[in-house]
């Protein structure tokens, strides 16, 4: 949902990729319908697992609670994102939860790339 959000919102000024140290084998179709809900389409995503080059190229890496799991490289940024996994958890909660990374998603970006005025 975040990779999502963030794509959406930052009308391409950044790259973004996503990838977990766990993933499942789908995505979740209730985090699917929530972001249906804002008009975003993740359904064509494919759940992966971080590999080395994707980490090294980053210039921010967001983690999620993976802890030791995920791939570390002196000089990144890294930030963690305590957020609690959709999984398992009703539309209304799910909802919350995008609620939640949107809004994490939205000052990271004003970060990162601010809008051109």
């Amino acid at each position: 949902m975040a990779a999502g959000l963030m794509r959406h919102l930052s009308d391409a000024r950044v790259d973004v990729y996503s990838a977990g140290s766990e993933p499942s084998e789908s995505l979740n179709p209730l985090a699917v319908a929530a972001m249906a809900e804002r008009g975003i389409d993740i359904g064509g995503e494919t759940p992966r697992v971080w590999d080395d080059a994707m980490v090294r190229g980053a210039d921010v890496v967001v983690t999620m609670g993976c802890g030791d799991t995920c791939p570390f490289f002196p000089g990144k940024r890294y930030i963690d994102w305590e957020i609690e996994d959709p999984s398992g958890k009703s539309l209304e909660q799910v909802r919350l939860i995008r609620d939640q990374l949107e809004g994490r998603v939205r000052a990271l970006l004003e970060e990162l790339a601010p809008p051109v005025i």
